[in-house]
């Protein structure tokens, strides 16, 4: 069958291009098996695209085939925003809202949308692609691979929850959502400059952590909670966004602190509020200093880890000299990337923590493939790991010389989902 693929204009408030937005927005829910919108839903999702200058592409029936509409069979949208590389906030294009009908499936439609929309990224020198994805078995033969991971964390706050040493020379203040967010937002942004495998918010987390509109209600969200660490001179340096649950439970949607006083006086904030018996975190920081500060250890668990972030290489050299490295040494790296967008052999040269990358046509040491490549990015899993699961080739040496450049002691850390 012959589908009609189409950018939709969502500045157009002409009948039909409203029509066609909603269309768009109820498949996107269907997608994910949500309710039809609302018309607040609706108003709000156009304008944080409008903000975001969202691309919205999508693939519809023709006109006169039976079940024609404005709703499209698959849909497809992407924005530009910043990753922190480790050296410097790189231009993004993240994905978001890919789905399918289940009933047009396996017809290419995803492959057309996602290989336009990652060529119109090239195109405008966007040198990365992202996306946090529902199926781990999707994205890798488009050259993506899971870069960050998601941690969930349990903490047992009953009686006995005991920091060792710890005293907060600041404070925390439990105050209004809508009144956190200038705080909450001027904290992620200094976090988002230090912490390499940060992705910069799109414009809905304004809606989501004050609490304004939850997409999962479509209305207001009355149950969110938000508190602010001061430190000693007054000066907002954390937050968590946090909501009671059932027996005396809390659910952690976001915590950012920028001192380790700040984090552990959040995580003393919440175990200590009353009656508290159970805290969960669904993505906690891999280097969280609680469970060393508690007397008890075990009142930490980690319960799931996931992978959460995404990333798609599309310019290797402009990649590569944006984040850090370990030791200085010369690789040559071959990459194998059907799409064609980072295949090549590059020489790899790397002096106090700067890299030098140019094409080459000399022999490789170290073979990968654009989705490996992916994943070796930001340093969330090892080199050496991923030669002893087959994807890594070349020379014992080699290997453990690219390696020792490449793997980096700090863990990237992602919190923003999209």
């Amino acid at each position: 069958m012959d589908y009609d693929f189409a950018i939709l204009d969502f500045f157009d408030d002409s009948d039909e291009a409203t029509a066609l937005r909603r269309g768009w927005i109820g498949s996107v829910l269907r997608g994910f098996r949500d309710d039809r919108p609302e018309d607040e839903m609706v108003d709000r999702w156009v304008g944080h695209y409008r903000t975001d200058r969202v691309i919205v592409r999508g693939a519809w029936l023709p006109a006169g085939e039976f079940g024609a509409g404005p709703m499209p069979v698959a849909t497809y949208a992407s924005l530009d925003k910043t990753l922190n590389a480790g050296r410097e906030l790189l231009p993004l294009r993240m994905i978001t809202d890919v789905t399918t009908s289940a009933s047009h499936r396996r017809q290419g439609l995803l492959r057309r949308l996602i290989e336009d929309d990652l060529a119109d990224a090239v195109a405008q020198g966007v040198p990365i692609a992202a996306l946090t994805a529902s199926e781990a078995t999707i994205y890798g033969r488009w050259g993506f691979g899971p870069a960050t991971f998601r941690q969930k964390v349990e903490v047992d706050a009953s009686p006995g929850f005991e920091l060792r040493s710890f005293t907060d020379p600041g404070r925390v203040e439990l105050i209004e959502p809508k009144d956190a967010w200038p705080h909450v937002k001027a904290v992620f942004d200094t976090f988002h400059a230090r912490q390499r495998g940060s992705v910069e918010w799109p414009s809905p987390y304004e809606d989501i952590h004050s609490g304004t509109f939850d997409f999962n209600s479509g209305g207001a969200d009355r149950k969110l909670r938000a508190a602010v660490h001061l430190d000693a001179d007054g000066g907002v340096d954390g937050f968590v966004v946090f909501k009671h649950g059932e027996d005396y439970s809390i659910k952690v949607a976001e915590m950012v602190a920028l001192t380790t006083d700040a984090q552990l006086g959040l995580w003393s904030f919440l175990a200590r509020m009353d009656r508290i018996k159970t805290i969960t975190h669904g993505i906690a920081h891999p280097e969280d200093p609680l469970a060393w500060a508690l007397t008890d250890l075990n009142r930490v668990k980690t319960t799931e880890v996931q992978e959460f972030l995404w990333l798609r290489i599309l310019d290797v050299p402009r990649a590569l000299t944006a984040r850090p490295w370990a030791e200085d040494a010369t690789v040559v790296l071959e990459v194998d990337d059907p799409q064609g967008h980072a295949a090549g052999r590059f020489e790899v040269t790397t002096c106090r923590g700067v890299a030098t990358v140019s094409p080459t046509e000399q022999e490789p040491d170290v073979r990968v493939t654009a989705e490996t490549l992916g994943s070796l990015y930001l340093s969330g899993v090892p080199v050496q790991q991923l030669r002893r699961a087959g994807r890594v080739d070349g020379s014992d040496e080699a290997v453990r010389r690219f390696g020792s450049m490449a793997d980096l002691s700090d863990p990237p850390y992602c919190l923003t989902g999209f």
